[in-house]
């Protein structure tokens, strides 16, 4: 089968190399020094120990390839979004999307099934611009959980976890779905197909809207969020705004999940969360889909987001300041915390 990994950094360049190893056809989206150093050396990948080399096409014009089986998204939402029509020149009549990326995917409402059936959503994907583009027809939600780092160019170092949860958008096992599990379990990975992927984008979004602000205007690592009670309770509460939006969905996570998440969180010792690592390398800071999104949907749903709202608001303007961050959905809220 033909793969375009489109954001070959850390995650996508992990998918290349395992991918192309086992024999799949592989081309990568990259830029810069990166795919410099991509097409004079391949694509190396530290992993147990060992130094895996593919050699892949790559290139930073997606029209150099044809149209492919799947193309697996592992950019910053955000990102996705301004390179939305560069994905064109990739899809042929049966190609799929996997959004392999954190947060709130762009097609949440296709075949959602709910009161907001097809809505698109501002925070994430301003005037549907994906949505029409793109089509959510073509959607797999991914589910990312390894940690892996780009250490040099060409050149990525994988840390922990190989699991990839991923799920169309109304719970089928679709023939494509299977299919891409099975690839993925070819190529080393752990790659279950969730019966409702929603639920596992929210449970790892309940971490990733209070831990990744915080990180960002405190420079606190994650076990210092979840250690120092002042901090630890203000991601509690962000957490259980999060679960209320959650819950209005019609997506149900257990309230134990919250403190399991806290403790796992805790066990992360110096670990600085992706927001954070972006301020401090003065990269784009993806705020939206992990944060705003959420004010968004409490909006939606008439549920108050008071603590969300904070932290999106500082946040977005902390970004603004450093010239990481343009866009800029902003919840109207009353003076009680109650979205309008």
């Amino acid at each position: 089968m033909k793969f375009c990994i489109f954001g070959a950094g850390a995650i996508g360049g992990y998918l290349a190399v395992e991918l192309a190893l086992s024999g799949q056809e592989v081309c990568i989206i990259a830029r810069g020094e990166h795919l410099k150093a991509i097409r004079r050396n391949g694509l190396k990948l530290l992993i147990g120990g060992q130094e895996k080399i593919a050699k892949v096409s790559a290139s930073d014009n997606p029209s150099d390839f044809g149209p492919q089986d799947y193309v697996l998204c592992t950019m910053k939402a955000h990102q996705s979004y301004e390179c939305a029509s560069d994905f064109t020149s990739l899809l042929g009549p049966n190609t799929a999307i996997v959004t392999a990326m954190n947060g709130i995917p762009w097609w949440y409402f296709y075949k959602e099934g709910g009161t907001f059936e097809n809505r698109t959503l501002e925070s994430v994907d301003p005037g549907g611009k994906q949505w029409n583009l793109l089509g959510p027809e073509r959607a797999i939600g991914c589910v990312v959980d390894p940690a892996c780092e780009v250490i040099a160019p060409g050149v990525i170092e994988h840390h922990e976890f190989n699991r990839f949860i991923i799920g169309e958008p109304d719970g089928s096992h679709s023939e494509r779905v299977l299919k891409l599990s099975q690839a993925l379990k070819n190529a080393n990975f752990d790659a279950p197909i969730g019966d409702a992927i929603r639920w596992n984008v929210w449970l790892k979004l309940w971490g990733n809207v209070c831990f990744n602000p915080i990180s960002a205007l405190t420079s606190a690592t994650l076990d210092r969020m979840t250690t120092a009670p002042a901090l630890s309770a203000l991601c509690k509460q962000a957490m259980y705004e999060a679960k209320a939006v959650t819950d209005a969905l019609n997506v149900h996570i257990g309230e134990d999940m919250i403190e399991r998440r806290l403790n796992a969180a805790s066990q992360a010792v110096g670990h600085k969360m992706s927001m954070l690592q972006d301020l401090e390398r003065h990269r784009s800071m993806e705020i939206d889909a992990l944060v705003t999104a959420v004010q968004e949907f409490g909006q939606l749903t008439n549920v108050p987001t008071p603590t969300v709202n904070i932290l999106s608001t500082l946040a977005q303007e902390k970004a603004r300041q450093a010239n990481l961050y343009k866009y800029g959905y902003v919840a109207t809220t009353l003076s009680n915390g109650a979205p309008v």
